[in-house]
Order: C-alpha cells, then sequence, then structure tokens
C-alpha cells in the first residue's frame, strides 16, 4: 500500500528534470500521475511509460503553459480523463537571465505568464475538482529567498510571488481542507543545470552541503507535502537547497 493509493495527480511540466522525477516519485507512492509538456512529446511519453510500469495509470497532455485557455483545459481533462484529481503540482517555469535593462518585454510578458499566471489558472481550474484533502503545491527557487548573482530580478521576481500566493490561497483554502505550499528547490542536477556545467562553479560555493540535489531529492518533498504526513503543512514554503539560503 502506497500512501498516495487511489490519488490523482497532475504535474505541469513534467516531461523532464524536476518535474519528471515528482511524476515518478508520486506513482511510486501510489498515485496516477498526469503531466503536462510544451514540446518534449518523446521525453513525456517515456515518463508515462515509467507511471504505467509501476502500475498506475499516466496520461500526458500537451499544453503550453503560457497560454491560459490550455491550461485549463489539461487540468479539466485530466480530471475527466482520470475521474477526478487530489494533487495538483505547479512545476512548469522559464528562466531568462538578464539585467532588467536587457530584458524585452516578452521577455517580461512569457516569464510572468509562465511562472505565476499559470500557476493561478491551474489552481483556479483544479478547485473545481479538489476534494477535502487535496493538495496545491508550487514549485517556487531559493532564488526567491536569496539572489547572490546578477541577472536574476526578472526570474527571482516571478519565484517570489509564489509566496504571497500561496499564503493568500492557504487562506482562502483553508475551510475546504485544501491545503498549499510552495517547494523551493536549489540548484539541482537536470539537463537545465547540470552539476557538472558552466554554470555549476558560481553556485556550489554558496551550497552548505558543497553540492547540487537530485531530483529525486526535490520530488521526495514534494510526496512528503502531497501525502497525509503533509496534511498540517499549509501557506509555507520548504527550501531544498542543501544550505543555499543558510
Amino acid at each position: 500500500m502506497g500512501s498516495l493509493d487511489g490519488k490523482v495527480a497532475l504535474v505541469t511540466g513534467g516531461s523532464r528534470g524536476i518535474g519528471a522525477a515528482i511524476a515518478k516519485r508520486l506513482a511510486e507512492d501510489g498515485a496516477d500521475v498526469a503531466i503536462t509538456y510544451e514540446r518534449s512529446a518523446d521525453k513525456a511519453a517515456k515518463v508515462v511509460a515509467g507511471i504505467e510500469e509501476l502500475g498506475r495509470r499516466g496520461l500526458a497532455l500537451q499544453a503550453d503553459s503560457a497560454d491560459a485557455a490550455a491550461v485549463t483545459s489539461a487540468v479539466d481533462h485530466v480530471a475527466e480523463e482520470l475521474g477526478g484529481l487530489d494533487i495538483l503540482v505547479n512545476n512548469a517555469g522559464i528562466s531568462i537571465a538578464a539585467p532588467l535593462d536587457e530584458l524585452s518585454l516578452d521577455d517580461i510578458d512569457r516569464t510572468l505568464a509562465v511562472n505565476v499566471r499559470a500557476v493561478l489558472v491551474a489552481t483556479q481550474a483544479a478547485l473545481k475538482h479538489l476534494p477535502r484533502g487535496g493538495r496545491v503545491v508550487s514549485i517556487g527557487s531559493d532564488l526567491a529567498e536569496r539572489v547572490p548573482f546578477a541577472g536574476m530580478s526578472l526570474y527571482s521576481a516571478s519565484k517570489a510571488a509564489l509566496i504571497g500566493f500561496t499564503r493568500g490561497l492557504a487562506r482562502d483554502l483553508g475551510p475546504r481542507g485544501i491545503t498549499a505550499t510552495v517547494v523551493h528547490p536549489g540548484s539541482t542536477n537536470t539537463d537545465m543545470n547540470p552539476a557538472d556545467g558552466p554554470a555549476s562553479a558560481a553556485q556550489v560555493p554558496h551550497i552548505a552541503l558543497g553540492h547540487y540535489a537530485d531530483a529525486a531529492d526535490v520530488a521526495a518533498t514534494v510526496s512528503h507535502v502531497a501525502g497525509p504526513d503533509g496534511r498540517y503543512l499549509t501557506g509555507t514554503a520548504i527550501t531544498v537547497d542543501g544550505g543555499f539560503t543558510a
């Protein structure tokens, strides 16, 4: 018996990296898991195959998180196809690194559309389906709390917005028995930010443990928050960054 047996989860941006690790862990813990993806259809199919190998139902839906209608449609489709929705993980995100005076309006609009608006829209759509005991988990960043590098003002602003949103959402949803939390990953070994990549030399000295996280480390925290032991966690953020923000 898994801690999430009988639950249905949706992980946005779940075709690779942290999102794929979260989808896998939720399935390992017993949930049926749907993911959205923007372009990586082959990778999304592999994630679904892995979910199904664990004996769970898997579903991949193409949806650009910058498209509000596509996000809403994906949430509703998951609930219809899998018979409900218990856990929403707002994971999809983008990062455009540049000094503020070098960012275009398109850069600003797309970052806010994907990292902030899509979270609100997906959550709004999910609330039609989430039962008492439901979970909303948004994936932030330790750069919402500490920014030791130049060029991250836009990204950090977008992730910091999730903190305020989650605190307010927890107040809205508390009477309904639904929790809302943020999980802030730090430097995590993915194809977007590999531990042996060119950016790692600047990041590792700031990490108390001296090394990157595995995506599974972040997924384990999400699973805890989403499971029965996370029932009293709401309106707060949990940072998984090896001491980067210490």
